[in-house]
């Protein structure tokens, strides 16, 4: 049971990014290939300060999403500039820098070595130490980043975006500032691909370099695609069912030594399936030209 729900647990940590992600990729068109970035900052924040400074979890939960977002405003005031493949190496780029720093800055993050014994959270002295509890935790940031998601995409802002996706050249023509939207749009995902990082920081209370490399981005990248890109709910179904059919796939009887192989196989020529019969997802209703 308690296996059941660390799966679950992982599964709502992934939705937040998934969600955080889909609105820079799927609504507003952007290729951004290094999201784990910001996760990265947003954990290392939170830890940094729960250990070295004492300072509760909830507080080094918002100031690392805020450090996360502070980062989106650095990496995405020159990265909007540019568009298409360029966009996409220049996140990428972003990934491979901010991996860096936590693998180089030993007297800061350790390197290789981690931060163990991160603190949990605890509500009103109570420490949230049973796997139920961080799930009902991981659940309430979930409803709060799907509220404002959808509050997003339904408003004025979110038809902005949708008109970047679609044709950027036209919505400029119509006197919008598309470079303001879209710096915006990288702020907001870093913000919850922050929370995001600090929730799993604070779960496994432990965190090292290896948790946030390139191809953890393309690993939330392909949550997105495969839920479906512009679509929340798209989000949710991708996050779910790429956490949990890898975990489906262990129970298959198979030997160990082709074990781990085989379910990389299976896993990833169900994607080459899905990509083939539909390339917007399963939920999608965008795909890239």
């Amino acid at each position: 049971m308690e296996y059941l729900l660390h799966i679950l647990a992982i599964s709502g940590i992934y939705i937040v990014l998934t969600l955080s992600l889909n609105l820079i990729v799927g609504f507003t068109g952007l290729p951004a290939l290094g999201h784990a970035a910001f996760s990265c900052i947003g954990a290392y924040t939170s830890s940094l300060l729960a250990l070295n400074c004492g300072m509760s979890p909830w507080f080094g939960l918002i100031i690392g999403a805020c450090v996360a977002a502070l980062s989106g405003i650095i990496i995405g005031y020159p990265a909007v500039r540019i568009k298409g493949d360029y966009l996409a190496l220049a996140t990428f780029g972003l990934g491979i820098i901010i991996y860096s720093i936590a693998k180089n800055w030993i007297s800061l993050t350790r390197g290789p070595l981690g931060l163990p014994g991160i603190p949990g959270f605890s509500i009103f002295n109570f420490q949230l130490s049973s796997i139920l509890a961080y799930l009902l935790l991981v659940l309430a940031f979930v409803w709060i980043t799907i509220v404002v998601m959808n509050r997003i995409v339904n408003s004025p802002f979110g038809r902005i975006l949708r008109s970047i996706r679609e044709d950027e050249i036209a919505s400029e023509t119509l006197g919008k500032n598309t470079t303001k939207h879209k710096l915006l749009v990288f702020i907001i995902g870093a913000f919850f691909a922050g929370i995001a990082g600090s929730l799993y920081a604070h779960y496994i209370t432990f965190i090292d370099p290896s948790s946030f490399t390139v191809t953890e981005s393309i690993t939330i990248l392909l949550m997105v695609i495969f839920g479906g890109m512009g679509s929340i709910s798209g989000s949710i179904v991708g996050a779910v069912v790429l956490v949990v059919l890898p975990e489906l796939l262990r129970f298959l009887g198979m030997p160990s030594s082709i074990a781990a192989p085989m379910r990389q196989m299976i896993y990833g020529l169900l994607l080459v399936i899905l990509m083939l019969k539909r390339p917007q997802g399963i939920m999608g209703v965008y795909r890239f030209k």
